[in-house]
């Protein structure tokens, strides 16, 4: 792959803002200029602030335009999303001797705040790559890597996280998915339910049930698997027609009588709920980070409202009302960048970040929420017309309370992070 080679040169480039040679660049900056952890900062590196130019104008050249008629049609952004790949702006956590480039939890959140301020249905699609990865990237072997992340550093594939079920959701310690060996197999039967990418995967993580006895702990009852997405038996359903970020492809998934060699499982036998919820340290960082980035957008849109309309003879954003709104949002944005922000440096250094993971995560969430209903509020009654941006940041926002651990789900993590500090 020419990129690769041109990364591993380390030919250094201007970052220009087309196709390849913009991926390039980014691998270039990649793999030439390291953050420095030292000491306390909060100034970006070269190499981040190029990441974050390309993103960002990535993000409003070509996201934002586009943004409103994949929410009305639905349709899945694969030409937003194969400019994502070409730009070097998707899989940044896959590792340099798999053809990527191996970036830091806290330079792939600066890419997805930008695309999600662009269009949060468009960046879902794109995180759930890394989400799908993630498994892989912290258990797979050399073989089980190459396999299935270098396929995605030379096509824009997709993958998936396929562990929700109907009946399995904040539970998943109730998965009844299940995995039978068979001499040098296993037979997988289920369902799956929720699954981002779920029709539109090359491949899956599979989180499946390998001890019947249901007595047994998650720790040891669950195994993970990657699994073909053109297997023999792999049936994935109906798009579901979502309340936001519609064109999020969500699908159920059937599994009937699907046969998965053991060189597609992870570790071993009864390691795979330690994998599953292993790879959310990793991706609550950037969970949070996008919706932060909806939440800048909901301010953004706000403000130059604000600035524009008039009532009263005076510009709305001069009736303390309002500009008190504004404030208050600000703030958040603020603190909820923080907050990922740190728990992406805390899993950079090597740093168990479980605790500040679920703090970012359900703070942003929260704040996404609230300032989208804020900058609805602010617009008056245009804001809730779908002719003006704001009534679809809020009904997108909705969705960072409940994927990847519900508010509530990272609220009990959180608690029992905090009581642990004192029971020692």
């Amino acid at each position: 792959m020419l990129l690769t080679k041109v990364l591993r040169s380390g030919v250094q480039a201007g970052l220009r803002f087309q196709g390849t040679s913009a991926q390039a660049s980014a691998k270039v900056a990649a793999a030439t200029s390291k953050p420095d952890h030292g000491g306390f900062s909060f100034e970006l590196t070269d190499q981040q602030k190029e990441f974050q130019e390309l993103s960002r104008k990535f993000a409003r050249e070509e996201i934002v335009p586009a943004a409103p008629g994949y929410d009305k049609s639905g349709e899945y952004p694969f030409p937003l999303i194969k400019r994502a790949w070409e730009l070097g702006l998707m899989n940044g956590h896959i590792p340099e001797d798999c053809g990527g480039m191996g970036l830091g939890i806290f330079d792939a959140c600066l890419i997805t705040e930008e695309l999600a301020y662009g269009c949060t249905g468009v960046q879902t699609a794109i995180e759930a790559n890394s989400l799908g990865q993630m498994p892989v990237i912290i258990a797979g072997n050399d073989a089980q890597k190459k396999k299935y992340l270098g396929r995605m550093t030379e096509e824009p594939l997709m993958c998936a996280y396929c562990v929700t079920e109907p009946g399995a959701g904040s539970d998943v310690a109730g998965i009844m998915t299940r995995a039978v060996r068979k001499g040098d197999d296993y037979v997988i039967n289920g369902q799956k339910m929720w699954i981002t990418n779920g029709g539109k995967a090359n491949w899956y993580f599979l989180l499946a049930r390998t001890e019947a006895d249901p007595k047994c702990s998650a720790s040891k009852a669950f195994t993970g698997f990657i699994v073909d997405a053109d297997t023999p038996g792999l049936q994935p359903g109906r798009k579901e027609i979502n309340m936001g970020q519609r064109c999020s492809d969500t699908r159920g998934i059937t599994f009937e009588d699907v046969v998965v060699p053991k060189e597609n499982v992870l570790i071993g036998e009864g390691a795979g709920f330690k994998i599953a919820m292993g790879a959310f340290d990793k991706t609550r960082p950037p969970v949070a980070a996008g919706a932060t980035g909806l939440a800048q957008r909901a301010l953004d849109e706000a403000t130059k409202y604000a600035l524009e309309r008039k009532t009263f003879g005076r510009l709305i954003a001069e009736h303390q009302a309002v500009s008190f709104i504004l404030a208050e949002m600000a703030m958040k944005v603020e603190l909820a960048r923080m907050a990922y922000q740190r728990s992406a440096w805390e899993v950079d250094m090597g740093q168990r970040n479980t605790y500040y993971a679920s703090i970012a995560k359900a703070f942003a969430g929260d704040i996404a929420n609230q300032c989208a209903s804020d900058a609805v509020q602010v617009f008056g009654g245009n804001g809730f017309n779908s002719e003006y941006p704001v009534e679809k940041l809020m009904r997108d926002a909705k969705i960072y309370q409940i994927y990847e651990g519900t508010a509530q789900i990272q609220r009990l993590i959180i608690s029992r992070e905090h009581f642990a500090k004192y029971k020692h």
